[in-house]
């Protein structure tokens, strides 16, 4: 296990693509859809305006398109209260672009980014003023998959030498992996960030039958600081070295799942740069988490700040009681 970089006072700089989404309007599958509604969509920018939300300065680090989307999705995360200073708008690629496709079964998502603006980032973004003064550098497993310049980027900012602590979620998407192994890649990376949120789910995926519980990702992962295994609706358990902290998910009526994990990780990130114990910092990660369940978007409002207050010192037996509606 790695020393863990000391949590600093200064912005959470996340780095990642963000596409502009369409999605059915209402919900319903896309086959059957007359209108599309358009939206973004994108995991470090979604963390990047939770955290807004929860008044941590945030910086989201990209690349759009001189086109209308790229428009957009500036636009939208500049007004969320980001700063966006350090997205570059390249003249020769488009914005990228995802579909969301729901049915009886979950949401299929359809990507239309090969060749976008993102997919073209380099590790020279990280020598971006953005990143000066940066208490966090938050990343995700998609930005590897998305070209190899991406995955250098990736490479590069979780160099042993690196001046900021880096935050990493690993996020497997499937679909960008087609013909490479994303369980080799994404391992070795993960393993060198100072905290890491992995969904119990997605370990069992990439890593296969030596994954039985979040115990068993820890022994996988022995390298972060930080380790948090995310068990779905059922619980989150954080690993500071071999400590396991453990705390049941809230009730949640869901409107659409997607976007949650994200969530989660900024409330997470959140309580810890507040100095909130790890209990606490996974019950904040939960209450965040519940803001993207009740919406069919990425990002929706924070649960009313008294209830957040009140189930942060709550005891057990009503933290578990408690439904999110």
């Amino acid at each position: 296990m790695s020393t863990p970089r000391t949590l600093r006072p200064g912005p959470v700089v996340c780095v990642g693509e963000t596409m502009a989404a369409l999605a059915p309007d209402p919900l319903g599958p896309l086959d059957d859809a007359d209108l599309l509604r358009v939206d973004i969509a994108g995991a470090e920018s979604n963390v990047a305006l939770y955290l807004a939300d929860h008044g941590i300065p945030a910086r989201w680090v990209s690349a759009v398109g001189d086109d209308p989307f790229g428009r957009r999705v500036r636009a939208r995360i500049a007004a969320g209260g980001v700063d966006v200073a350090g997205v570059r708008t390249d003249p020769a690629r488009p914005t990228g672009l995802l579909l969301k496709d729901p049915g009886a079964h979950g949401t299929r998502v359809h990507y239309h980014r090969a060749g976008s603006a993102a997919s073209a980032l380099t590790p020279d973004v990280l020598d971006d003023p953005a990143l000066t003064g940066a208490a966090l550098v938050h990343l995700s497993g998609i930005t590897p998959a998305l070209s190899p310049g991406c995955h250098a980027l990736v490479e590069r900012a979780l160099r042993p030498d690196r001046p900021w602590p880096v935050s990493f979620d690993v996020n497997h998407r499937p679909a960008l992996w087609t013909g490479r192994s994303a369980a080799d890649v994404l391992r070795p990376l993960a393993d060198r960030a100072d905290i890491v949120l992995v969904g119990l789910d997605e370990a069992q995926a990439l890593w296969g039958e030596r994954i039985t519980d979040a115990r068993s990702v820890r022994e996988l992962l022995p390298g972060p600081g930080v380790l948090v295994v995310k068990d779905g609706s059922h619980a989150a358990t954080a690993f500071t070295g071999t400590d396991a902290h453990t705390v049941p998910a809230l009730t949640v009526r869901v409107a659409e799942p997607v976007g949650a994990g994200d969530a989660f990780a900024a409330g997470f990130l959140s309580g810890l740069l507040r100095d909130l114990p790890v209990e606490r910092a996974l019950r904040l990660g939960h209450l965040t988490a519940a803001s993207a369940l009740r919406v069919a978007a990425d990002h929706g409002p924070l649960p009313d700040a008294a209830l957040v207050a009140s189930l942060l010192e709550a005891d057990e037996k009503t933290w578990r009681a408690a439904t999110i509606g």
